[in-house]
């Protein structure tokens, strides 16, 4: 009986120490300056994402990339599908607005001021001033659950399919019942790209309204019972709220698939309406997944900024199954089912592929191995791996080939519970397919053909920069060549490592630059390192960039990077000068490595250290406007929070991380006995802090540690590495 009550006060400890780490989380952070978070509930990986929505602007003809900007003024409702922290306009699907008084039907005019915001993993809460309701906000992984208490009087409930983020408008509704209504809406177009996805709706109330219908372009149809389309069209419910502080509360099940398929998901999820109980489990999700890395030390801001940065990084990519399995077929309308995995979406590889998917293989193997799983079904539905998927289409934002180093980099960690087989299959074909009919390496021909992609090259396919598609390409072969190297593929090893050398034709000794050149071998003139007068415009051959951004965009050579430049001191010293004379941009993910760099010439390593703790203070901070840019589906937050632990995936393929010094005193990374043989890793500093940076002394396991990379196989056979950290 003793042994019994001392496990239950141990679960009971761990439980609250689990769900305290929560209390670290400020979902406002990157609600300002163009971070595109929004403050809303969600899980971990959840389908469903409820936001606030106050960007509906009627006197703006452009679309608003987030549901949510901090600070402005009007919230027209709560939707319930969103993207966190890209930069382009996608989701906010499926607007719930409660009102008192008559009905209004335009969001302009229903809209309303707003006070009393809350936010925490899982729950949001704020108080609509117009009408004196409280709204409050939670989830399941593919459900959400909003409670309204009203004052006394009419009180109305609208649900808004006109009212999106998406480009694709209106939708099509039918009443159910009185409580309950269901259809669907198609969203897409993100980034002017032409796709297009169904995604169906359940949504059910917890009381009989005295009166309720449809709405299509303002007029309003009580009791319509079929199914009706438009483009400006919604769901009203009204009712008699006899008391002050009267609760009513509507859940929405969603899904991919079908209606059919979505009230399934909401009676699996939420066969009851219990607010409280799905915010109880939702917060506990939460915990759970960040008690996976506990730090000690450091200040309360310091563990906010962290375990914020954490939480944004477990919000894509998304559960894309329904609770029965299905889900849309990759570029294709037919209903597949899992076999035995989750089944993903939204995979924004080009920001995710450098730091968070690495993350995701050392913190959460099964995830990651999942995520890998999904793309090979992507490969075996369409014929490609994905390049940047929503939805289970391809948008093909971006450039490169970035699938490639998250399915070698995954495979290297150990993960490989996969068909290795067909991931091999997949890549290569990706890699080599003739660009005419690979849609996914635009330029791949002219590449092989002069070594480089011309600036003035006839591309078969579109090129968006062609200096900085290459670069992409050639750090995909490299992984593609330790791919094959690892499974004994000789001859193929030697072939894609000679192309992932290719980069070097378009390093201009003179310049000391990389710069984009022509068909005939001459340098593209006028050549300009860096954008002029700041301007947000890429310079030519660069995508979202210029030549200061990619130069040193090599992380799979950065010795033959420094050869070329002439050695150790010019590399330092070039290297040194992008940070000093502004041209560092920490929210774009080129960039993004360049702090770690320092590290590969000997003696420099302490720029390394001086620089990550200058970037997490000088980029980040505890506020709405506390990220540096985009947080592009946790890329940027990704960053700090390695920055925070003093380590770095600078180049995805390689095992090694460059080492910088740790913010807390001590780090204890919990490991997934199913994928590595040790229990934690702990990371011990206990004279850190936010001057104390540069590295004296290491020991890893007791022993002396000189090098300034760690292994993964020595973080993830469990120990300790122990700092002795000075100003």
């Amino acid at each position: 009986m003793r042994y019994l009550l001392s496990l239950f006060i141990a679960i009971l400890s761990l439980t609250a120490t689990s769900q305290d780490l929560t209390d670290y989380v400020n979902p406002f952070i990157g609600t300002s300056r163009g971070g595109n978070t929004n403050p809303g509930a969600v899980m971990p990986w959840g389908m469903a994402s409820l936001s606030p929505l106050n960007s509906y602007d009627t006197l703006s003809n452009v679309n608003m990339t987030s549901p949510y900007y901090y600070g402005k003024p009007f919230i027209s409702g709560f939707s319930h599908l969103h993207i966190s922290g890209t930069g382009c306009p996608e989701m906010g699907t499926f607007v719930l607005m409660p009102t008192t008084g008559d009905l209004q039907l335009k969001a302009d005019k229903y809209w309303s001021k707003y006070s009393g915001e809350i936010a925490s993993p899982g729950y949001y809460a704020v108080t609509l001033d117009r009408y004196h309701i409280r709204a409050e906000l939670s989830t399941t992984m593919r459900t959400g659950i909003s409670r309204f208490t009203f004052p006394k009087g009419q009180s109305n409930i609208l649900l808004n399919l006109g009212l999106s983020l998406t480009k694709r408008k209106g939708g099509v509704i039918r009443r159910v019942s009185d409580t309950e209504v269901e259809g669907f809406k198609v969203i897409g177009g993100m980034c002017g790209r032409s796709t297009a996805q169904t995604v169906y709706f359940v949504a059910r109330l917890s009381k009989t309204p005295i009166s309720c219908g449809v709405w299509n372009e303002g007029k309003i149809f009580p009791g319509f019972r079929r199914e009706m389309a438009g483009n400006d069209i919604g769901a009203y419910f009204t009712f008699d709220t006899k008391e002050d502080n009267e609760t009513i509360s509507v859940k929405v099940g969603i899904s991919y698939v079908s209606v059919e398929n979505a009230r399934a998901n909401l009676n699996a999820e939420q066969p009851a309406f219990d607010f409280e109980g799905t915010r109880q489990a939702s917060l506990k999700a939460w915990g759970k997944e960040l008690s996976k890395i506990r730090v000690e030390g450091g200040t309360d801001n310091d563990k906010t900024m962290f375990y914020t940065a954490f939480y944004h990084m477990l919000l894509h990519p998304n559960i894309f199954n329904d609770v029965n399995g299905e889900y849309i077929a990759f570029q294709s309308d037919k209903v597949l089912k899992t076999n035995n995995f989750n089944s993903y979406t939204i995979f924004s590889l080009w920001d995710t592929y450098r730091n968070v998917h690495p993350f995701l293989s050392l913190i959460y193997p099964q995830q990651q191995q999942d995520m890998v799983k999904t793309m090979l079904s992507m490969y075996q539905e369409s014929g490609w791996l994905p390049k940047w998927e929503l939805a289970g289409n391809e948008t093909y934002i971006m450039v490169g080939d970035p699938a490639i180093p998250v399915i070698a980099d995954t495979y290297l960690r150990g993960i490989t519970d996969f068909d290795v087989d067909l991931a091999y299959e997949a890549m290569k074909h990706n890699a080599t397919v003739a660009e005419a009919d690979n849609p996914g390496r635009p330029g791949l021909d002219n590449l092989l053909k002069y070594g480089y992609i011309p600036e003035n090259g006839k591309n078969k396919r579109y090129v968006w920069g062609s200096v900085s598609t290459a670069q992409e390409y050639c750090i995909a072969d490299w992984d593609l060549a330790q791919m094959a190297k690892a499974l004994g593929k000789d001859d193929d090893y030697k072939q894609f490592y000679e192309r992932s050398m290719l980069y070097r034709n378009y390093f201009d000794p003179k310049t000391n630059f990389i710069r984009p050149r022509m068909a005939d071998g001459t340098w593209f003139e006028p050549f300009n390192p860096s954008r002029d007068g700041g301007s947000s415009r890429s310079q030519p051959g660069f995508v979202e960039g210029d030549s200061w951004h990619y130069t040193f965009m090599v992380p799979h050579d950065i010795p033959g990077l420094i050869k070329l430049m002439g050695g150790e001191k010019k590399f330092t010293e070039k290297l040194t000068a992008c940070f000093d004379s502004g041209y560092f941009n920490m929210g774009n993910e080129p960039d993004m490595a360049y702090p770690y760099l320092f590290n590969y010439a000997k003696g420099e390593e302490w720029r390394t250290q001086k620089q990550v703790r200058k970037m997490i203070y000088e980029y980040f901070r505890n506020l709405p406007d506390g990220l540096p840019g985009n947080d592009d589906c946790g890329a940027t937050s990704a960053c700090l929070l390695f920055a925070m632990m003093g380590f770095y995936p600078a180049c995805p393929g390689d095992m090694d991380f460059q080492l910088a010094s740790p913010l807390f005193n001590k780090i204890t990374i919990t490991l997934n006995p199913s994928f590595y043989p040790g229990k934690e890793f702990v990371i011990e500093a206990p004279n850190a802090g936010r001057d104390n940076y540069s590295i004296k002394s290491m020991k890893l396991n007791g022993k002396r540690y000189k090098k300034y990379t760690l292994n993964h196989q020595d973080i993830v056979k469990g120990g300790k590495l122990s700092f002795d950290l000075s100003h």
